[in-house]
């Protein structure tokens, strides 16, 4: 398939850079749906920056490179907020 790569198996995040007048919703739910699409044991992290650096660089005001900028910044590693550590003692 033209523009699959292992960071984008199924393609999506290539075609959103070929659709215009793609709006910044749009390129969410295309987002989700690739994430959801992903592989949990994948590192959501290095692939988001592998699309940032193969599309992001060469069309930065694209409404996809800031939702990949987004998508980025959310992919932290998970912090605990429940449970008995929280708890006061």
């Amino acid at each position: 398939m033209k523009g699959s790569s292992e960071h984008d198996p199924r393609g999506l995040i290539y075609e959103s850079y070929r659709i215009d007048g793609i709006t910044g919703a749009q390129c969410r739910s295309i987002f989700f749906d690739w994430a959801l699409g992903m592989d949990a044991a994948r590192d959501s992290r290095a692939d988001i920056q592998a699309l940032l650096e193969l599309y992001g660089t060469d069309q930065p005001d694209h409404p996809m490179t800031a939702v990949l900028r987004d998508g980025l910044a959310g992919a932290e590693k998970p912090r605990r907020r429940g449970g008995w550590r929280s708890r006061e003692r």
